[in-house]
């Protein structure tokens, strides 16, 4: 980065070292899998930033070789811890119920070696044969590449710089993917990688599908209004306003 703030064109690095980041809190039932096929993808390390889970989580984290780091509880703030304790220069951040394909870093690494690419995430697949799915993931491409505004069930992945240079996730109690790349807008376009990572459908199970759609476009439209995230939170039960967002 210049002094003027802007990026400039530098000789490729042929080698990256990215650093997966998974917040958890009580996904016990998940993290096995999760900690295994982050593994799978060969990262540096990856990091297990917990909020202070009552169940197994922390402990079967340890159990497959995560580094495990405590935080006040909240994805943005347990992110920033992660992000804050990586030692890769490049950050990516799943869900505990995202998985990707053993080829997805060298994706990542392919695109860097452009360096006007600074971040980017991934096609998606929700894993059931439900046509609506199919419907989501186009909307959900759609959205991220047009608007440039992935969503963190995308597998979001930037340079350490940059996140820096942003200040991390806002600490708010949700939404907090939707503000970082926000952020981001103004210093570049984030690239959309064939991927694909693999998503749970449980919150959509959960809550059912229409609905859960539905909240996400409301939440989305209130932000865009200027509700603040801590007011939109305060329609939705605590433990929905940290997941499902």
């Amino acid at each position: 980065m210049d002094s003027r703030g802007h990026w400039s064109r530098r000789k490729p690095l042929c080698r990256v070292n990215i650093s997966i980041i998974i917040p958890t809190l009580n996904e016990a039932a998940a993290i096995d899998q999760a900690a295994t096929r982050a593994r799978d993808t060969k990262p540096l390390e990856v990091i297990v930033a917990d909020g202070g889970s009552t169940d197994d989580t922390v402990r079967r984290a340890r159990e497959q070789d995560c580094r495990v780091i405590q935080s006040a509880s909240g994805r943005g703030i347990q992110l920033n811890a992660g992000c804050a304790a990586a030692r890769g220069d490049v950050l990516l951040m799943l869900h505990a119920d995202n998985w990707l394909e053993p080829d997805a870093l060298q994706q990542i690494i392919s695109a860097l070696q452009d360096t006007s690419v600074l971040a980017g995430a991934f096609h998606q697949r929700i894993e059931s044969p439900r046509r609506i799915f199919r419907l989501i993931e186009r909307g959900n491409a759609l959205r991220a590449a047009r608007c440039r505004l992935p969503y963190g069930d995308q597998g979001i992945f930037m340079r350490r710089e940059v996140f820096q240079q942003l200040g991390g996730f806002p600490p708010v109690p949700l939404m907090e993917d939707v503000l970082l790349m926000r952020r981001f807008r103004r210093l570049g376009r984030p690239v959309l990688l064939p991927g694909p990572i693999h998503v749970s459908p449980r919150r959509w199970e959960q809550h059912g599908v229409l609905r859960q759609t539905l909240r996400n476009w409301l939440l989305l439209g209130g932000l865009r209004l200027g509700v603040s995230p801590e007011r939109l939170s305060s329609f939705y039960r605590p433990h929905q306003a940290g997941r499902d967002v």
